[in-house]
């Protein structure tokens, strides 16, 4: 059964900082690519960033400068370095691994929220 546990949300004021995990289980973590997305009430599912199996990233526009993303394939875990949070990165917060080949195989996280107060 593939499990994918985000963690480290919660409230934080304008301009602090928030590390976001996500433990997965039940996959080949190493071969997967790993995203994190956030969705804000009312708007669509964003992608935040990116990593992919070779370590590769790529970020929104609107967190470049602010965020990392990292993984740790022994742990089998990724991570979300959130700095100087804006309000407008309130949102909740998923984890996605994603595997194209041999088949497509994509999983979520059950989402993490990340208030930032003005």
């Amino acid at each position: 059964q593939v499990q994918l546990v985000e963690s480290g949300g919660g409230l934080v004021q304008a301009g602090g900082s928030l590390r976001l995990s996500c433990a997965a289980s039940g996959i080949t973590f190493a071969s997967y690519k790993m995203g994190w997305y956030r969705q804000a009430p009312g708007k669509q599912r964003d992608l935040v960033a990116a990593i992919t199996s070779g370590g590769s990233t790529n970020y929104a526009d609107s967190v470049k400068g602010r965020f990392t993303i990292s993984r740790d394939n022994a742990k089998n875990t990724v991570y979300l370095q959130m700095n100087n949070l804006k309000p407008e990165d309130t949102a909740v917060y998923y984890c996605n691994a994603f595997e194209l080949y041999p088949i497509k195989r994509d999983y979520w996280g059950q989402g993490t929220q990340v208030t930032v107060s003005s």
